[in-house]
């Protein structure tokens, strides 16, 4: 697979990740089996998915717990990256920037992953009660201590900002505070054919700067595959089946994009799918940029990372470009 470096500290990675959520984490919770999770992630390190993306939250820990079973095995090929800040309790999360805590998770995240340094260290969420260059310091003192080997920020949720206001306002005021305590290597937010806010300003300010772009959620929480059917349901606890954009209604209503994407796939042979158009498209917003798609099964890794080989022509991108604008309940 195509190689990428992000980021000033050159992080060398495949051109496509794996986001490793969704095999221990809220979607679809009786299809979440750890043996073949387990699979699903040798068979990505396999196809050249180097980059294994989770968090301390997913689970809570089981995630984290999960690919390190894979990481024991083979370190040596891939690009561990994990995230801190996020507490889950009882129905609730809440953010955690103190110091002493970053500190602690760390050394807890490095055991779970049966790892002595992670690769890319990144902020969850800020702490709205410890000013952000305090938790940023203390991540970076992690890497001086060769625990991690560079920091990421994940952007501030889309639901956190009033409707009609730039989404990223809040990252990009957060971004420019921290890289002047320690450099920022990547940035992780929601990028797909249906979600394209963060090219307004957020990718831009990362292209500028020399900053990596892992793009979350590629696929549209899997509506650009093409495998989901409308009015046909989500189990209780998938966030999906309180998302505006997943009632049946809207789902139908946003058919005509996914059938754009078939349109585009069918141009390049049989065995292309909408999938792998969706990572295509980001694969071609820059070198910077790693489109980092969930999975759970080794049918889609594989699918997912065949998405590198596939090239789209100016016809396509123009087609892809005058797709409807996605719509949601509150349209």
């Amino acid at each position: 697979m195509e190689r990428r470096t992000i980021g000033a500290a050159a992080l060398d990675v495949g051109a496509i990740g794996l986001g490793c959520m969704p095999m221990s984490w809220a979607y679809s919770r009786s299809e979440q089996r750890g043996d073949r999770s387990l699979r699903t992630v040798h068979a990505a390190l396999d196809a050249g998915v180097s980059l294994l993306d989770t968090a301390d939250m997913y689970g809570p820990f089981t995630n984290e717990l999960l690919v390190g079973r894979a990481l024991k095995e083979r370190r040596s090929e891939a690009f561990v990256s994990t995230k801190c800040g996020l507490l889950v309790g009882d129905q609730h999360v809440v953010a955690n920037g103190r110091p002493g805590y970053v500190r602690r998770a760390c050394d807890a995240s490095l055991r779970r992953l049966q790892t002595d340094v992670i690769d890319l260290y990144q902020l969850h969420r800020a702490d709205p009660e410890v000013p952000v260059e305090e938790t940023w310091g203390a991540m970076a003192e992690l890497v001086s201590a060769g625990k991690v080997r560079a920091l990421g920020l994940c952007a501030v949720g889309a639901r956190a900002v009033r409707r009609g206001a730039d989404l990223h306002e809040g990252t990009i005021r957060q971004l420019e505070r921290i890289q002047q305590v320690f450099p920022v290597a990547a940035v992780e937010a929601e990028l797909s054919v249906w979600s394209q806010e963060a090219l307004v300003r957020l990718l831009p300010w990362c292209a500028a700067r020399g900053v990596g772009f892992l793009a979350a959620m590629p696929l549209g929480n899997g509506f650009l595959t093409g495998t989901l059917t409308p009015g046909g349901g989500f189990e209780r606890d998938d966030p999906r089946a309180r998302h505006p954009r997943f009632t049946a209604e809207m789902m139908a209503a946003n058919q005509p994009i996914v059938a754009g994407l078939r349109r585009v796939a069918a141009r390049h042979g049989a065995e292309v799918t909408p999938a792998q158009v969706a990572l295509a498209w980001v694969l071609g917003l820059g070198r910077h940029v790693v489109p980092v798609p969930g999975a759970k099964r080794e049918r889609w890794v594989v699918e997912n990372a065949g998405a590198a080989a596939l090239r789209l022509t100016t016809e396509d991108l123009a087609e892809i470009a005058a797709l409807p604008a996605p719509r949601g309940s509150w349209d």
